[in-house]
């Protein structure tokens, strides 16, 4: 689903205005740590599967819908990898729009389904290696937290904050 009813009420009221929005990432790996990356729709732009989490909605749900609308395959959340944010989450839209997204990125394990090559929102998905990764056309957010992830962390990933009182 290009956009939810949810989201496209909020837009009629605010129109292509930054909207904060929580949402969710799968890091599925592939046999020899490949990551799956689909082909955005919108753009030309690698990324992970995931998107906006509904009203209602648990995280893991979320991540588990949003990989299988993306990519036919149905996931179980088996890790918390880390929770994202800041200007490299900002997506413009062809139509305008602006979103910055608060991302949490969970591993996955693929649980059943077959790999489609396009969907809805995407026109193909692949697992890719590290070394291909970085030739591909990504968002500024993917650039950022895919190396993180290509490293398997045992931990989740928490940034340091830069953030202080005023003196």
């Amino acid at each position: 689903m290009p956009i939810s009813p949810y989201v496209a009420a909020i837009r009629d009221r605010i129109g292509a205005s930054r909207l904060l929005l929580p949402s969710v990432t799968a890091i599925v790996y592939g046999d020899d740590g490949e990551i799956l990356l689909v082909k955005q729709r919108d753009g030309s732009a690698w990324s992970t599967p995931g998107g906006a989490i509904e009203p209602d909605e648990d995280p893991t749900d979320a991540v588990v819908r949003e990989t299988w609308e993306e990519t036919g395959l149905l996931v179980k959340p088996v890790a918390l990898i880390g929770v994202f944010g800041g200007p490299h989450f900002v997506v413009r839209y062809a139509n305008g729009d602006e979103t910055q997204y608060v991302m949490t990125v969970f591993e996955c394990l693929r649980v059943s389904g077959s790999l489609s090559g396009s969907s809805e929102e995407v026109t193909a998905t692949q697992f890719v290696s590290e070394a291909d990764f970085s030739a591909l056309d990504v968002s500024p957010w993917t650039r950022d937290v895919l190396p993180l992830c290509y490293a398997r962390p045992k931990q989740p990933i928490i940034s340091s904050p830069v953030w202080a009182p005023p003196p």
